[in-house]
C-alpha cells in the first residue's frame, strides 16, 4: 500500500534503521543514562546552541504534554489555534495529564498572530480565572501553512512581554525549515521560541520525538515531569541513535526536502487538472476541494483523508493529502492520471 494519508504511514529511512541496528550490541545503562543519549543530545546542541535541556520521549501528544507540564501550573492556560493538534487531535491529553487549559482561538490559516492572541491575555492576577501562560502553535500547521521566523518573533515577544512563554509542536519541523530555507537555529533558537516539541517520526524516523526547552524555560523539573507523563523510554539509545543518524548530516533536510517537492509537484498537477485548493501549501500537505463521490472513490484507492466530508454548494469536500520522505514521482503521476 502506498498513499497520500499521513507522513506516519510511509516506513523508516535505512539509514535510521541501521543506526538502531548499530547500537543494539551488548548491554548499556538505561533511561538516557549512556553515550548514545549524551552523543545525540550534542548534536541538538550544535544545531540549536548550548543553552537548551533535551528529553527524548515516545510520541507527539507525549512531547506536547511534557512541554506543558514543565512549563505550567495548573491553574494556567495555553492559547492555542482552534486547529491546532493540542486542542483536535490528542483526546483532551494535556488537559488530563499536563493539567493546563486550552484556550483555542478561530484561525483563517492555522497561524497565530498576536492581534489574534492579545484578546485572550487578560486577567492577569484575578484569582477567580485561568492564568495565561503559554502561547503555542505547530510549525508546520495542521492546515500545512508556515510560521516565517519574523512571525515566531512577534509572537515570542508578545509572550515574553507579558512573562508567557511560546512553544512550538514541530511534529514537521524540519519540512518547515526547508520550505523556509533556513537553518533550525534560525527558525528555532533565534526566533525566541521557549519550547519545543521537535519532530521525528513523520520525516523517516521509526518512532521518538525530543522534548527541547531553550534558555529561561528550562527547568530541572523537566526529568520527573517526563517520567509522571509516562514518556521516559527505557532503552533511551535506540530513540537518540535515530536523532543522531538524521540530524548529524543532512539526512533530515533530503527527507523533508523530498515530501515537499513532491507536495509541490502533486499541488501543481492538480490544479492543472481544474481542482482547487483550499490553502497554498507551503510544506508537504494540501487540502483540496473535490466532488463528494469523486473524493470518496479516489481515497479508497490512494488511501488519504476526507478532511471535512461536509459538501459546500459546489457538492464539494475537502481532502488532504499528505507526502513523505518517501513518495516518488511515480506516486504523484498516478494520482495525477486518477484525478485527471
Amino acid at each position: 500500500m502506498r498513499g497520500f494519508g499521513s507522513d506516519n504511514h510511509s516506513g523508516a529511512h535505512p539509514a535510521v534503521l541501521a543506526a538502531m541496528a548499530a547500537v543494539n550490541e551488548g548491554h548499556v545503562h538505561a533511561y538516557g543514562d549512556d553515550a548514545y543519549t549524551a552523543r545525540a543530545t550534542e548534536v541538538f546542541r550544535q544545531h540549536l546552541g548550548e543553552e537548551i535541556d533535551v528529553a527524548f520521549v515516545f510520541n507527539g501528544t507525549g512531547a506536547n504534554c511534557v512541554c506543558f507540564g514543565a512549563l505550567c501550573r495548573p491553574w494556567e492556560s495555553v492559547v492555542c489555534p482552534e486547529s491546532a493538534h493540542v486542542n483536535t487531535d490528542e483526546c483532551g491529553a494535556p488537559e488530563r495529564v499536563a493539567l493546563v487549559k486550552l484556550v483555542p482561538v478561530t484561525t483563517p490559516d492555522g497561524k497565530l498572530t498576536p492581534e489574534l492572541v492579545r484578546p485572550h491575555l487578560r486577567d492577569f492576577g484575578f484569582e477567580h480565572a485561568v492564568q495565561p501562560h503559554v502561547i503555542s502553535v505547530s510549525n508546520v500547521t495542521e492546515l500545512g501553512t508556515v510560521y516565517s521566523p519574523a512571525e515566531l518573533r512577534a509572537l515570542a515577544d508578545l509572550a515574553h512581554e507579558h512573562g508567557m512563554f511560546l512553544h512550538v509542536d514541530g511534529a514537521r519541523i524540519a519540512n518547515a525549515a526547508v520550505s523556509l530555507g533556513v537553518t533550525l537555529r534560525e527558525l528555532i533558537t533565534d526566533s525566541g521560541i521557549d519550547a519545543l516539541s521537535f519532530g521525528g517520526t513523520k520525516n523517516g524516523m521509526v518512532f521518538g520525538e525530543a522534548v527541547v526547552l531553550l534558555g529561561e524555560a528550562r527547568a530541572e523539573h523537566l526529568k520527573y515531569v517526563r517520567k509522571q507523563c509516562t514518556q521516559l523510554p527505557s532503552k533511551s539509545r535506540f530513540v537518540a541513535a535515530q536523532f543522531e543518524a538524521m540530524y548529524s548530516g543532512d539526512l533530515w533536510r533530503e527527507c523533508a526536502g523530498n515530501a515537499n517537492a513532491m507536495a509541490k509537484l502533486l499541488a501543481e498537477g492538480a490544479q492543472a487538472a481544474g481542482v482547487e485548493l483550499a490553502y497554498q501549501p507551503q510544506a508537504n500537505e494540501i487540502f483540496a476541494w473535490l466532488d463528494e463521490a469523486v473524493a470518496k472513490e479516489l481515497a479508497e484507492r490512494f488511501h488519504f483523508y476526507i478532511w471535512d466530508e461536509t459538501p459546500d454548494a459546489l457538492g464539494r469536500v475537502q481532502v488532504r493529502w499528505v507526502t513523505s520522505w518517501d513518495t516518488t514521482d511515480a506516486d504523484i503521476a498516478e494520482l495525477l492520471v486518477a484525478l485527471r
